[in-house]
C-alpha cells in the first residue's frame, strides 16, 4: 500500500538521533521503574540508575522539544487520514508532556520527602517542592499515574509504527530513521 516508489519524508537529522537515543532511555526507566516495585532485593541498585536516568530524560526531553518547535515535520503520509492523523499529532504532544512532567514530579516528590538527586559525583539537584509528607504522598501517585500513561502513549506509539510498517507497508518508519533506506 505504498503511496510512491520515492523515499518517504523524514524528520531532520537532529529529530531522528535524539528519537533514537530517548527511546532505549525511556525504555529502560519503564523496565526499572516497574522491577523497583517488585523487588525489594534489587531496589537500592535501581533506585541509584533510576534517578540520574530521570535527569538525563528530562535534559534529553526539553532538547528534543526545542528541537522539534525549531524545524519542520514532514508531510503525513497519504495512508495516514484525518482522524489518523489528528491522533499522532495529539499523542506527540502527550509524550513530550509526559516525558517531561514525568521526571520533574520525581524530583518534586523527592524534595518533598528531603531526598537530594544526586547526578554526578557531589553534584545534587535542588528542591523544587515543599519538605511536606503529604506533598510527597500526591506527588508519588502523580508520579505512578504518569508512569502508567507514559507506558500506554510510548505501548500505542510503537503498536501504530508496526501497524504501518507491516500490515501497511507504507515505511513509515523510514521517516524517523537513522539508517539508510531503500526505495519503496
Amino acid at each position: 500500500m505504498a503511496e510512491t516508489t520515492a523515499i518517504a519524508p523524514r524528520f531532520a537529522v537532529s529529530s531522528r538521533i535524539l528519537h533514537w537515543l530517548m527511546a532505549p532511555m525511556v525504555i529502560a526507566q519503564l523496565l526499572i521503574g516497574v522491577t523497583m516495585v517488585a523487588s525489594l532485593t534489587y531496589y537500592p541498585l535501581l533506585l541509584a540508575i533510576h534517578r540520574p536516568l530521570g535527569v538525563l530524560i528530562l535534559i534529553f526531553a526539553v532538547i528534543r522539544l526545542i528541537n522539534r518547535l525549531t524545524h519542520t515535520l514532514p508531510p503525513f503520509l497519504t495512508t495516514m487520514g484525518p482522524v489518523e492523523r489528528r491522533i499522532a499529532s495529539w499523542s506527540e504532544y502527550l509524550l513530550y508532556a509526559l516525558l517531561i512532567a514525568q521526571p520533574l514530579t520525581g524530583w518534586a516528590m523527592l524534595s518533598a520527602a528531603r531526598n537530594p538527586i544526586v547526578s554526578l559525583g557531589p553534584f545534587r539537584l535542588p528542591g523544587i517542592a515543599p519538605q511536606s509528607i503529604d506533598v510527597y504522598a500526591v506527588l508519588r501517585q502523580c508520579h505512578e499515574a504518569f508512569a502508567f500513561l507514559l507506558f500506554l502513549t510510548f505501548t500505542a506509539h510503537v503498536c501504530a509504527v508496526l501497524f504501518h510498517t507491516l500490515v501497511l507497508r507504507d515505511r513509515i518508519i523510514d521517516r524517523m530513521a537513522v539508517w539508510p533506506t531503500r526505495r519503496g
